[in-house]
């Protein structure tokens, strides 16, 4: 749910990275915080739990340009990796705008991906969204690692719509910037629809 600030003239966008524990979420955010300026981003939050942690954080692109002279402000969250924590899941993908699936390419957490990913589907039907119609991308992590799966495994094993699709190394930041542009991109096509 895009919030419009009128007075700042700012389009206000949430971004959720949704996947598996230990998949990459957090390390992308990380890097795209530590690559940012300073002016253009708020502050890292982290709401930690015993076991695991969300982060949150916003910044103003510089890139991606206005609509109808307003500038647009990217919120960008991680969810709980850990099924355990679906409410928080579920609580964080509320309003959300775009979502970038971080998968696993690690082939013993494939049914890990699997779960996840039908998981994201699951908790956004309870927000009235559907995967099928939402901004999303879908990056391959890990790349990198020598039991990672092949792309077109990965691809055939998760690959909802024909989505956008990255392989990335998130703490080197191979792909994580492409990831994150493409799903700012869908969003944008969106609200210039409205």
């Amino acid at each position: 749910m895009t919030f419009i600030n009128y007075a700042s003239k700012e389009i206000n966008c949430k971004i959720v990275y949704y996947g598996p524990g230990l998949g990459g979420k957090t390390t992308n955010l990380q890097y795209i915080y530590n690559k940012t300026a300073p002016d253009a981003k708020g502050k890292m939050i982290s709401l930690a739990t015993e076991a695991d942690r969300t982060l949150f954080f916003d910044f103003l692109p510089l890139d991606l340009g206005s609509i109808r002279g307003f500038t647009t402000r990217f919120h960008l969250y991680t969810v709980p990796g850990q099924v355990f924590y679906d409410a928080s899941r579920k609580l964080i993908l509320k309003g959300v705008d775009g979502v970038v699936f971080v998968a696993d390419s690690q082939e013993e957490r494939r049914e890990a991906n699997i779960e996840a990913i039908r998981n994201l589907d699951s908790n956004l039907k309870e927000h009235g969204l559907d995967l099928n119609t939402i901004p999303y991308a879908l990056q391959f992590n890990k790349r990198d690692l020598p039991n990672a799966m092949t792309v077109d495994d990965m691809y055939r094993t998760l690959n909802f719509k024909r989505e956008p699709t990255f392989e990335a190394v998130a703490p080197e930041g191979i792909g994580v910037f492409d990831t994150l542009k493409a799903v700012a991109k869908l969003i944008l096509v969106e609200l210039r629809k409205r």
